[in-house]
């Protein structure tokens, strides 16, 4: 993986590389995107645990790839790559600059769907995975704070057509969410590409 050439506008001052391209998708494309998956995708709501109970899920999901994915006491089955899927997939890796195998496709229908702090380290995802992770839709506000130092932390917007690219320690060393947006009534689709390296 070469995206070293990165490394100097990461988004992370330390322990972690972030990098956002705003506009890694045209509007034109972008919108075509949006519409085909938000009505091809089969979407679901899965039940996760958290602090030991067992709660819905405040979004709307789905799994393409080549392998299972469990994470929160939840194992994903892998539906089939998509026409769609395979070409953003391999657009994302010539950016990256490694591969995938997997996606995680999450539908968020307005600003009250969200995504809880957390980390992506599960230990099938490798010691130091390469996520990239697709925005379409509805611009929203994601948080990076340092697990040590939590005074460190760090907002973008992510917005219609953009890739966030997280590698190095980021997983391991920094969580991230997607909170609640009381102005957002529009839906916004999240594509995040991983590497799972076992079941």
């Amino acid at each position: 993986m070469q995206i070293d050439k990165f490394h100097s506008h990461s988004l992370l001052p330390y322990d972690g590389f972030a990098f956002l391209l705003n506009n890694f998708l045209t509007q034109s494309n972008a919108d075509a995107v949006m519409q085909q998956l938000h009505a091809q995708t089969y979407w679901q709501q899965k039940d996760i645990i958290m602090f030991g109970k067992r709660v819905n899920q405040p979004r709307l999901m789905a799994w393409h790839g080549d392998k299972p994915y469990t994470y929160s006491g939840l194992t994903l089955m892998p539906n089939k790559w998509t026409v769609n899927l395979l070409s953003l997939k391999e657009q994302i890796e010539e950016v990256a600059e490694t591969s995938f195998n997997s996606a995680l496709l999450n539908l968020y229908r307005n600003g009250q769907d969200h995504m809880g702090w957390h980390q992506d380290n599960e230990r099938s995802l490798g010691p130091q995975p390469v996520i990239a992770s697709l925005s379409l839709g509805a611009s929203r506000k994601f948080k990076f704070k340092h697990i040590h130092h939590h005074e460190c932390k760090v907002d973008i917007t992510l917005k219609h057509g953009s890739l966030l690219i997280m590698s190095g320690m980021t997983q391991h060393q920094w969580k991230h969410c997607l909170p609640k947006s009381r102005v957002v009534n529009d839906k916004r689709i999240n594509i995040t590409f991983r590497h799972i390296k076992h079941p």
